[in-house]
């Protein structure tokens, strides 16, 4: 799998309700596009769910996947919950995707 796409995404488990954790971490996606792999486990997209995107493979988990927004305000609703950023792209993340460095 060296040449699968990979890229930092934001994933939210909305399996208990409209606002759960929430993370910034790399995801590789599948051939097709119809799924992608985070921490070893599999996601899967579909197309017409209720404030999510992807379930997961292995239990049908209910998770809200997406590119991570510049200005950092990725969750659907407005929460003081926060969302923890995987430090092998921490850096990356702030440096690409935020446009400023890492903050102290």
């Amino acid at each position: 799998m060296s040449n699968a796409k990979t890229r930092i995404m934001y994933i939210e488990d909305k399996s208990e309700g409209l606002n759960g954790p929430a993370r910034i971490g790399r995801v590789t996606f599948s051939k097709s596009g119809r799924s992608l792999r985070y921490r070893g486990r599999t996601f899967l997209r579909v197309g017409s769910g209720y404030k999510y995107n992807h379930v997961a493979e292995d239990n049908g988990d209910r998770f809200w996947i997406s590119g991570p927004r510049k200005d950092g305000a990725d969750r659907l609703y407005a929460s003081a919950l926060p969302v923890e950023i995987d430090a092998d792209v921490e850096s990356e993340y702030w440096r690409d995707i935020r446009g400023i460095g890492q903050p102290a």
